[in-house]
């Protein structure tokens, strides 16, 4: 039996007709994301299922007894309390049978207890420990940690939390309530990548039903088995996101196929009623005729839309930059009057025609980063070389080079001021502003208009390398394979900062890293799946190195190499040994600074874990080093 089922659902909103006619069946650990284009309807629908709107036709039928957990999109939040308080709210029913078992206690210390006493205790024992009595205090630290709270917020008040805090706050009490639905409205728009990360497993483990809105199409990939396309009919697709776009594509083929062959079958008929109507073929005609009307009247195939493609955006450059795009030497970032660098990087090198993915949590430095390299902020420490004919272009995520009171025909006016208004308005057309619209101040446009007007002068600057910050954010889901189609053609080079992991899989050649616990940036030269794959591995080599003995045959030791060795043998022993030799500089180093945090260890757990397990990786490391250039060297000792 399904959870939830609903029949001929309709919303309109005056005389706006949003969706009619839906119909469908939400079953027992289900895993479905509403998709389609910004205003179709899917917010509505989804609280109407929740039952925070009712429909203006249709019924929704709910199993009973059932629990639903809904996240909006924009919550109302709490501002009593303190995080965890808000958290415990989750637990009434096992508080009250704590304090129950606490009464309780205090009876059965009478010599003179009523054996009644004693079996009602073991009886609510046995229920608070089944209901998780004795962990749910470690489910809360885990659930605000996996959101990216620190301990330290944990006592907070919900009204010192920002906004977006506010919105993890309740997402949390929501998960730990445990309902038979979540209901979640774009979960992933206050999380960093870590914490999407985590939810993305919480709910792949999790035994409930889910029905996710979201724009994060790499989220959709993760947790998603069924895709419902709102447009506005209901569109039902098997699989994750990526399986969805390669069924859209040959559902739209089959019926475009289905219909041209429909279209050229009723143009012979007509053909050939035409040609012998009044004739002696005129019975054949006739029955052909009705024929084709009761097949017009009752099956006849309409023209399939197309994938809806909001903006049509075209990104050239004028002129070719040099093969060196980027170079930093000793770079410390950050800005001065807070006297210490945000993080250090590695020398980095930037070549024409890359991508790289900048990546971190909120507030580790990457806007901070991009602003460095344009030269609005100077470094604290080593400097900044970029190459040579650059023509820079950059997508502020902010849009602060929007004016709040300039219309859109101002704003494409001060990247292009030659164009005419009616070839703005032709080009601002392309990018889905229509008719008097062109006219709206910027600031009446809403975060997705915002993004799409700073595409469209973005795309006058014939720029030959682009710095993005978060150019996805707000836009809808066809907006968005809009963009990364152009960006994967695009001749230039690109330096990205965004959590829209789909987005970076898609287009990254190298992964900057910001890890503000280590104030550093780490650099991988490849894409964001290797990526994964390299960090998933070290961890796994991490916990085997925590957790089993050492083999003897674990070391690799150096090859064996005769005595009496040629010169280039010897030539390559001695560069390997120099290159050993810096390795182990390098490591040690880095063991130096690990010690120096462990002999100050964190409050917070989750972080010296982390320093703990980074500890004993680099001892890993270096052990087997150090034999591989004993080894050597003592190969070249013999030689001697």
């Amino acid at each position: 039996m399904a959870l939830l089922t609903a029949q001929n659902l309709a919303r309109s909103f005056g005389p706006v007709d949003i969706f009619d006619g839906i119909t469908l069946s939400i079953p027992h650990n289900a895993r479905i994301a509403i998709v389609g284009t910004n205003g179709v309807g899917k917010t509505t629908l989804l609280r109407i299922l929740a039952g925070e709107d009712e429909p203006s036709e249709g019924s929704v039928f709910r199993s009973k007894g059932l629990r639903v957990g809904y996240l909006p999109q924009v919550a109302v939040h709490e501002t009593n309390g303190t995080l965890w308080s808000s958290c415990l709210v989750a637990f009434e029913e096992l508080l009250s049978m704590g304090d129950e078992l606490k009464q309780l206690e205090l009876a059965m210390q009478d010599p003179y207890c009523d054996p009644d006493i004693l079996r009602r205790y073991g009886n609510l024992q046995h229920r608070f420990d089944l209901m998780g009595g004795y962990t749910y205090t470690a489910r809360i630290r885990q659930t605000l940690a996996g959101l990216g709270f620190e301990e330290s917020d944990h006592h907070r008040p919900l009204e010192q939390l920002s906004g977006g805090q506010r919105t993890r706050a309740r997402l949390a009490r929501i998960l730990l309530e445990d309902p038979d639905i979540l209901f979640l409205d774009e979960p992933s728009n206050h999380l960093d990548i870590n914490a999407v990360e985590w939810l993305e497993a919480y709910l792949r483990d999790w035994n409930g039903a889910v029905v996710i809105v979201s724009h994060d199409r790499y989220f959709l990939d993760q947790t998603a088995r069924v895709i419902w396309e709102m447009t506005p009919s209901l569109e039902v697709y098997r699989g994750n996101y990526t399986a969805y776009l390669h069924q859209r594509e040959e559902r739209y083929a089959r019926r475009l196929a289905e219909f041209q062959a429909q279209a050229e079958y009723i143009e012979k008929q007509e053909e050939y009623i035409r040609r012998n109507m009044g004739t002696q073929n005129t019975n054949q005609a006739r029955g052909r005729q009705r024929r084709l009307e009761r097949l017009l009247e009752d099956s006849r195939l309409t023209p399939p839309q197309s994938n809806t493609r909001p903006v049509h955006l075209r990104l050239k450059i004028v002129g070719r930059s040099g093969d060196l795009v980027l170079r930093t030497y000793d770079l410390d970032v950050g800005y001065e009057d807070e006297g210490k660098a945000l993080f250090s990087s590695p020398d980095l090198v930037l070549e024409r025609g890359e991508c790289v993915a900048l990546i971190g949590p909120n507030g580790a430095g990457k806007t901070t980063f991009l602003k460095t390299i344009l030269g609005q902020l100077p470094p604290l420490g080593g400097e900044i070389e970029l190459g040579a004919s650059l023509k820079v272009g950059y997508f502020a995520q902010a849009h602060e080079d929007l004016d709040p009171s300039s219309d859109l025909i101002q704003e494409i006016n001060k990247v292009m001021p030659n164009l005419l208004p009616a070839e703005v308005r032709n080009y601002l057309a392309r990018y889905g502003f229509q008719g008097e619209q062109v006219f709206d101040r910027v600031a009446t446009l809403s975060g997705g208009e915002r993004g799409r007007l700073a595409l469209a002068k973005l795309a006058l600057s014939d720029a030959n390398l682009l710095l993005l910050d978060e150019p996805t954010n707000h836009l809808d889901l066809p907006t968005q394979e809009v963009l990364q189609k152009v960006l994967a053609d695009y001749p230039g080079t690109i330096l990205l900062v965004s959590h829209d992991r789909y987005l970076i899989d898609a287009l990254a050649t190298q992964i900057w890293e910001l890890v503000p616990d280590e104030e550093r940036l780490r650099v991988y030269k490849g894409s964001y799946s290797e990526y994964r794959e390299f960090l998933a591995g070290r961890e796994q080599a991490l916990a085997q190195t925590s957790h089993e003995p050492e083999k003897a045959d674990t070391v690799r030791e150096a090859p064996v190499v005769k005595k009496g060795l040629s010169r280039n043998q010897r030539q390559q022993l001695e560069k390997k040994l120099t290159a050993l030799e810096e390795r182990i500089h390098e490591t040690e180093t880095q063991k130096g600074l690990l010690e120096a945090k462990l002999a100050k260890p964190p409050s917070d757990p989750a972080k010296y874990q982390k320093l703990a397990d980074d500890y004993q990786y680099i001892l890993s490391s270096l052990e087997p080093m150090l034999h591989e250039w004993e080894a050597i060297a003592r190969q070249l000792h013999e030689d001697e």
